[in-house]
């Protein structure tokens, strides 16, 4: 498992109409254990899409990089992950938006 020591988040335009209802990226910088296999000494990110429409919020799509170089790094989060992901989205995703 991993923290979330800093975030960032900001509102994407999207044009085309893809996703229905509001799109956030949102940035979390992870701090992981030496012994997971997602550990690398520069460290990591993820880089998350986050949907919000009226009450319904979810994770569109999430990726994962290396902090210093921005290397996407191919791997996928165990399923209490991404649900850890998502939960700290919705409750940031409010306090960032009042």
């Amino acid at each position: 498992m991993f923290t979330i020591t800093e975030f960032e988040v900001n509102k994407i335009k999207d044009p085309f109409g893809i996703v229905i209802g509001d799109r956030y990226e949102f940035r979390l910088d992870l701090d992981i254990e030496e012994d997971d296999e997602l550990y690398t000494e520069s460290g990591v990110y993820v880089r998350v899409i986050f949907r919000v429409d009226g009450e319904e919020s979810s994770v569109v799509k999430y990726e994962l990089h290396e902090r210093g170089s921005g290397n996407y790094l191919d791997f996928d989060l165990e399923e209490e992950e991404e649900q850890f992901i998502e939960s700290f989205c919705k409750e940031n995703f409010s306090k960032w938006n009042q």
